[in-house]
């Protein structure tokens, strides 16, 4: 028996829950290979039954497909768990994490409509991926999804394929990041009538049945306002924090507040990361060192204040950002644009700063649990 042979037919094996291989997404540890003896460790996020099972079955199949003679035995285990072996707990089974893979869940909201989440959004991923984070977008925005046509996307569906026969979805990519959308499954003249039950389950599914590869930032781009997706999102997976966008004019800055004030609920806790603030100035292309505050001034220094956290960057109203969201094309992409890839860089770059920041300081935030 080869080893190098085993770990060829264990890289067949994928992980229902992620769609990746079990060797690239290093699962198999102790592995020792004495014929006809193959003995190896899963290292598991979950431990119930059927998940088992199915790890089970596909690693012996695998294995005994390259040496029918094999005896195989394989030995999973959660390291991070306290429950016993199937995930039972004294006060009954325990939620398993959806996406252990994902390190990092980070919600874009705002108070209101129209401020520029979405640009936001899109352009604070792509900055992160040019940081050399693994980056993945999830356009949640049930009532106007954004992001196929700001990155190009229009018309196109996800692929849905069938993993140790459960259907699951195949994010599209775009600029080399794993996409998802209610634009991709939802028609715009749809979208306007979801109501609470759909709208938490096209949320949940793209959650819990989506195969996102590892990522180091999931970006979340919420609807305006709080209601059922942003309670679905904290009901379903642990967020990391979350990033306030607004303008500098005042019904902007009341209206962010209530969002803000959404993650602050007892029930809710998530920590705020920061705060950017959107269309800060006008600056004419032909004039690129003039400011016109057509919004005001420092209401995004006030939210940041009043959340306790940081002003994460202020972007300038600018005409590319505008045609590039049109074009498929976001303005960070265009690399002779210095001014805009230096605000989005700058926005990434306190991002990335104020995620290490969080999860040095405190715990993994709580999933809210649904009371009957």
């Amino acid at each position: 028996m080869e080893t190098s042979k085993i770990v060829k037919a264990l890289a067949t094996v994928q992980d229902p829950n992620t769609g990746q291989d079990i060797i690239t997404a290093n699962m198999v540890l102790h592995l020792k290979v004495e014929a006809p003896s193959v003995s190896f460790t899963l290292q598991l996020p979950k431990l119930d039954a059927d998940y088992k099972q199915q790890l089970n079955f596909a690693c012996q199949e695998a294995i005994m497909g390259v040496y029918p003679e094999a005896n195989v035995h394989v030995h999973m285990q959660n390291p991070g768990a306290t429950a016993a072996a199937g995930g039972q707990q004294a006060g009954g089974p325990k939620k398993g994490n959806p996406l252990p893979h994902v390190r990092n869940i980070i919600a874009v909201a705002s108070g209101k409509g129209g401020v520029g989440k979405s640009t936001v959004s899109v352009n604070l991923a792509l900055a992160l991926q040019e940081l050399g984070g693994a980056v993945g977008l999830l356009d949640a925005d049930v009532y106007g999804p954004s992001a196929p046509t700001m990155l190009g996307l229009q018309g196109q569906k996800p692929k849905v394929e069938k993993i140790y026969g459960k259907p699951k979805i195949k994010p599209l990519f775009a600029y080399g990041m794993p996409v998802m959308s209610t634009g991709f499954v939802v028609e715009p003249e749809q979208a306007v009538v979801l109501r609470g039950p759909r709208l938490s389950g096209i949320i949940k599914q793209f959650l819990e049945e989506c195969v996102w590869p590892p990522l180091d930032y999931l970006i979340v781009d919420l609807p305006p306002g709080t209601g059922d997706v942003q309670l679905s999102l904290v009901q379903t997976v642990s967020v990391t924090g979350a990033i306030l966008v607004t303008t500098p004019q005042e019904v902007a800055l009341s209206d962010a507040i209530k969002a803000m004030n959404m993650f602050f609920l007892p029930d809710v806790q998530v920590p705020v990361l920061g705060v950017v603030e959107n269309m800060s100035w006008f600056t004419p292309a032909e004039l690129p060192d003039n400011k016109y505050y057509l919004f005001g001034k420092d209401g995004g220094k006030t939210l940041a204040k009043k959340s306790n956290s940081m002003l994460l960057g202020q972007v300038p109203i600018v005409q590319s950002i505008r045609e590039g969201g049109d074009d498929g094309k976001p303005a960070f992409l265009d690399k002779e644009n210095t001014l805009i890839r230096e605000a989005w860089m700058k926005v990434a770059k306190n991002v990335a700063r104020q995620t290490a920041l969080r999860n040095e300081m405190m715990g993994a935030t709580k999933v809210v649990e649904v009371k009957s």
